[in-house]
């Protein structure tokens, strides 16, 4: 049910990228208590951004989920933000995330939704 989308201005090569997305994955897991096996992750290609007037390293990431409470919104900017510092070099200063809760109704899967 959860997915997270994270895009950047910076390459990551292979190796790294493929770490990133593990640990991403079990972090998202974890802070929404939810079963690893339900969770997808993205990670975009470099991309051209610019923000604040500057196209210094940045992060803009995605997080939706069914059930995703406001109350855990703070920890998981946090923690998305401390994966993307300590992985990318990115100060948390420099990243965005958008949040959203996905009505059961609305995420398919599996030919049907949840």
């Amino acid at each position: 049910m959860p997915f997270l989308k994270i895009q950047s201005n910076t390459t990551i090569d292979e190796a790294d990228a493929s770490s990133l997305l593990a640990e991403a994955s079990k972090l998202v897991a974890t802070e929404l208590g939810k079963p690893e096996n339900y969770v997808m992750v993205a990670l975009e290609p470099a991309q051209p951004m610019l923000f604040a007037g500057s196209d210094a390293p940045l992060a803009y990431l995605e997080l939706k989920s069914i059930g995703l409470p406001e109350s855990k919104t703070a920890a998981l900017s946090a923690a998305l933000c401390n994966l993307i510092e300590t992985r990318l070099g990115i100060p948390a200063s420099r990243v965005y995330i958008e949040f959203a809760d996905a009505p059961r109704a609305m995420w398919g899967w599996d030919g049907g939704t949840f």
